[in-house]
């Protein structure tokens, strides 16, 4: 009896130093900060005390500048507001120019998508952009969230796997072209209408809406005419565009172009009285120095800003204290809300590992953006569709003043929503 109470003693002993060991072993193992943390795609490590690397892609510079400028102070506005950290560590805001086109687009979210350290991504501005980089990104896991891509083709049932990880909180020019079109059909009692387009997926959209809700309305579309965007002479596509007699032209292009038609349109004859009318792209004080005295009279269809929420006015205020100016073109708080909204996901995914390192899934927070669901922003409540429509879209139609072109600022109060 006492030989097998020693043999016992002697099991327990032994058996206390192997649980002894184990712990010690998962001790060990946790000081090295090893964490099980697993997604399809892939982790996004983040060692205590480093940054959280938010990449935007944005047009900021070139005669489509204030697009970018715009956007990008808007986020930059969102990370003050997060007192510039998200699950305690600081947020790192980087830019890679887009220009406003394919090329510039495919060269930004090259580079962006080389870095490992990117969480997700701001951008683009231009939908001919992003068509091109979109799938660049998403191929490297990068999510991005555009605050003013508005082509109805990235949100598309169709468009394709490779722009899953896609997100934008401005609206679809579903809805744009046809507030223009009742606008032309309603208000201004137009029977005849010319559309202008300068080749890009966010031209080329908008007025196919605008010419088929025209069109249904009763409406006539005497022409459907485009430039390019480098072009200077507007002479030729206005002389043919005045052979229909149109009473309205609806030109959603950008800056550059769009200042040589505004400013040619009136020396056609033919297009004397002619009404004419452009979209966001051009909705901006730059627009007023390329188009001078001639956009007087002229009505942009844009996001109405009349219809934000209550916190607008606060963060006009901090725009106002922190760059000596008022916003500059029409997607500023989009922005601020697509920042916002990526913050909500990081701090629903993100996991802090024994070693203080955060961990960050990619594809979890791919799905966490995409699961937004009443998310209370400045342009409204947000509510993320499959395809990742998440815009609470309100659009409105705005006309021009001498005051507005003197001043270089924009209208700020609609003249008309639907």
């Amino acid at each position: 009896m006492k030989r097998f109470f020693t043999v016992f003693i002697f099991l327990i002993a032994v058996l206390g130093l192997v649980v002894g060991n184990a712990t010690a072993a998962e001790k060990k193992k946790a000081a090295k900060g090893e964490f099980k943390y697993e997604d399809k795609i892939g982790v996004v490590k983040i060692k205590k005390g480093d940054p959280i690397h938010i990449a935007l892609w944005m047009v900021v510079a070139g005669p489509d500048a204030t697009l970018g400028t715009d956007t990008k102070r808007g986020v930059e506005i969102a990370v003050d507001d997060e007192h510039g950290k998200v699950l305690g560590h600081p947020i790192k805001i980087t830019v890679e120019d887009t220009g406003c086109g394919p090329e510039g687009g495919q060269a930004a979210a090259t580079k962006i998508a080389s870095d490992p350290t990117v969480v997700a991504a701001v951008g683009s501005n231009c939908s001919s952009a992003a068509k091109p980089g979109v799938p660049i990104l998403w191929n490297a896991g990068i999510v991005t969230v555009s605050p003013s891509n508005t082509a109805p083709y990235l949100t598309d049932p169709k468009r394709g796997p490779e722009y899953e990880g896609y997100l934008r909180t401005c609206h679809n020019d579903k809805i744009q072209g046809a507030v223009a079109a009742e606008f032309a059909w309603k208000v201004l009692k137009v029977k005849k209408a010319a559309t202008i387009h300068d080749g890009s997926v966010y031209a080329e959209q908008l007025q196919a809406v605008f010419a088929d809700t025209f069109k249904k309305l009763g409406g006539t579309i005497t022409s459907q005419e485009a430039v390019a965007p480098t072009d200077t002479d507007m002479h030729p596509v206005l002389t043919k565009i005045a052979t229909g007699h149109p009473d309205l032209i609806y030109f959603p292009v950008f800056i550059a172009a769009g200042g040589f038609i505004t400013r040619q349109a009136k020396e056609v004859p033919g297009l004397e009285k002619v009404h004419l009318m452009g979209a966001d792209g051009i909705f901006s004080p730059d627009f007023y120095k390329a188009a001078g005295d001639a956009a007087v009279g002229m009505f942009h269809s844009s996001p109405d800003f009349s219809a934000f929420a209550g916190g607008y006015k606060a963060f006009l205020e901090k725009h106002m204290k922190k760059y000596g100016e008022r916003p500059i073109a029409p997607f500023h708080a989009h922005a601020y809300d697509a920042a916002m909204m990526i913050f909500s996901a990081i701090k629903k995914v993100g996991k802090t590992g024994p070693d203080g390192a955060l961990y960050i899934g990619r594809e979890k927070l791919r799905d966490a953006l995409y699961a937004t669901k009443h998310f209370k922003g400045l342009t409204g409540n947000l509510t993320c569709n499959e395809y990742g429509d998440c815009a609470d879209p309100h659009i409105a139609v705005y006309v021009t003043t001498k005051a507005n072109v003197d001043k270089l600022v924009m209208p700020d109060r609609p003249i008309w929503k639907p």
